[in-house]
């Protein structure tokens, strides 16, 4: 019974202002699972239709009456709007309402919060919250002034709003300072695994469409997988091993979202740049998803945003077994149709990926001398190799395979060229 009242009890309100119905709803419904996942208990839903939001109250005067009214009856913690509210919105529905007022971006923010495990995710959950509040500080005048209103009690409210804009500009200071070491740290580990030319796949997809789940089989990780929304905040990368032995890296990284607030797209840049230096990226689609059409557009249309939608792409079906009735593929690339707890599948999938990569490699048949025992190790580890034989005559190893044009093997082996 005590877990009942950790919950909050909660109002969705949401504006309909186009004529797309579905994905209005769409829109609503993940509201509703951002705040399960927040640890919300939704009580209702109120829409409206209009022809755009309201500028001062984002829903129209007779709604926030009909919001006070429920209000009364339903005695709700908080009421969560399904748009960023501007500062003057947010201003004037908390001073009608009684219950605390957030919007999508908070509840966002809110849930990374609680997802950021290491200290880069945490830094960036804090710069976002504290850019998204920082124009909107001028909204808690009453309470800012010592009295509340009147003669006399302007100057001290402006000088501790002055003094909390001022702390808060030097905050967002330190963290985007210590962003940047850590930023440098990465880019270090990076240009390493550029130098050694490791292949390097990252995982994409809308939130919760399985990318951890698949990192974890892949990799035997252990990355946070949760059948919730934003389960992954960190990006973690390990060793995949495909069929023939060739080395891969793999990336698991934050889940997409629609309408991702700008300031959380800012502030997970550089978490996203590991999908900027991938070599390819697999895809991940929830095909039990309604809405598997509209994520996969989302996804498509961030990595145009990130300027990575040229690397080569596979994408991967998820969840087949509990696949949506309607579902149809209309992917343009190399497609995959998984379900990620399916050993049959994920070696499918793998040697899926192997042909991928073998598509940007270059055929090699050498004889490496048997006393060249380090390039023998490396050539199962770094190439795809088909074909390894003894010829006892010429006293070496004849290899066939592929390897990485600009890899430093590719070099060596040519002094071997049969």
């Amino acid at each position: 019974m005590e877990q009942e009242n950790v919950f909050e009890k909660v109002i969705l309100v949401g504006c309909q202002t186009t004529e797309e119905d579905l994905r209005f709803q769409y829109s609503m419904e993940e509201l509703e699972s951002l705040t399960e996942t927040a640890k919300g208990n939704v009580l209702m839903q109120v829409v409206q239709k209009r022809p755009k939001v309201h500028p001062a109250t984002y829903i129209g005067k007779g709604k926030v009456e009909e919001l006070q009214a429920l209000e009364e009856e339903l005695e709700p913690d908080l009421i969560i709007f399904n748009d960023e509210l501007s500062p003057s919105q947010n201003r004037n529905l908390s001073a009608g309402l009684k219950a605390r007022v957030i919007d999508r971006t908070q509840l966002i923010l809110d849930i990374f919060a609680q997802r950021a495990r290491s200290k880069e995710g945490k830094l960036q959950v804090e710069l976002a919250q504290l850019q998204y509040l920082l124009p909107r500080l001028g909204g808690k005048g009453i309470e800012m002034s010592r009295l509340g209103a009147g003669i006399g009690t302007r100057g001290p409210g402006e000088t501790k709003l002055e003094s909390d804009r001022r702390h808060i500009r030097k905050r967002i200071d330190d963290i985007k300072t210590q962003l940047s070491v850590i930023v440098q740290h990465r880019d270090r580990y990076r240009e390493r695994r550029k130098k050694n030319k490791t292949f390097q796949i990252a995982l994409v997809g809308y939130t919760n469409a399985g990318k951890s789940t698949l990192f974890n089989r892949l990799t035997e990780a252990e990355s946070f997988e949760e059948n919730q929304l934003f389960a992954t905040l960190d990006p973690m990368t390990r060793k995949a091993i495909l069929p023939s032995g060739f080395t891969a890296l793999l990336t698991d990284t934050v889940g997409f979202i629609q309408d991702l607030p700008t300031t959380l797209i800012a502030a997970f840049r550089s978490t996203l740049e590991e999908v900027r230096e991938a070599d390819l990226l697999l895809h991940v689609v929830d095909m039990s998803s309604e809405d598997y059409f509209s994520h996969e557009q989302t996804v498509n249309k961030l990595l145009e945003d990130l300027e990575v939608h040229h690397i080569p792409q596979i994408t991967v079906y998820n969840k087949r077994d509990i696949a949506h009735q309607d579902f149809v593929p209309n992917a343009k690339n190399e497609t995959a149709f998984i379900s990620a707890f399916s050993e049959e599948d994920r070696r499918n999938l793998l040697l899926k990926i192997e042909q991928s990569i073998i598509g940007m490699m270059e055929p090699f048949h050498v004889l490496v001398p048997s006393d060249e025992g380090k390039l023998l190790a490396q050539l199962k580890n770094e190439t795809i190799l088909r074909e390894l034989a003894f010829d006892e005559e010429k006293q070496g190893y004849v290899c066939r395979g592929f390897s990485l044009v600009d890899h430093q093997i590719t070099g060596q082996l040519k002094r071997f060229s049969i």
